[in-house]
């Protein structure tokens, strides 16, 4: 690539316009519904049964959660070794949320928490990483 053009720029713009959904494969679909529900507060905005699927979104993402079909037999996420998500990170509205949520999380059954809320890399940025029941990873970030 020339040096006066490079990925992004107006001469390029991107194709996508940033994520519609992610699609999570989950062992226990009720258990996931539940937890992005009422433990997050995001709202089901659709369903599907017969695949079986669930749809929930906090207004700016939808998420997709699958069935798994045979869970039992799954392989446990592995961060080093599998390929695909890594984890899903999700906003919040300030570093006082970031904190209440830790607590909650803490609190959630199902839910471990790999590191408390800190800085991100130095910055003014906080997060903090836990995984969720059925064991996805999930990154909450406060600007």
């Amino acid at each position: 690539m020339p040096e006066t053009e490079s990925a992004g720029s107006p001469a390029t713009p991107p194709v996508t316009r940033g994520a519609h959904h992610v699609g999570l494969t989950v062992p226990d679909l009720a258990q996931a519904r539940t937890f992005f529900l009422d433990v997050l507060g995001f709202a089901q905005v659709g369903e599907k049964p017969d695949y079986p699927a669930v749809f929930v979104s906090d207004g700016v993402l939808m998420i997709t959660l699958w069935q798994a079909a045979d869970p039992q037999g799954a392989v446990p996420f592995d961060r080093k070794n599998v390929i695909g998500l890594h984890h899903l990170a999700l906003q919040v509205e300030n570093g006082a949320a970031l904190e209440a949520l830790h607590d909650k999380l803490a609190a959630t059954q199902g839910v471990a928490v790999e590191f408390a809320p800190e800085p991100l890399g130095g910055s003014a940025i906080r997060h903090m990483m836990c995984t969720i029941p059925g064991g996805i990873r999930v990154e909450f970030i406060a600007p």
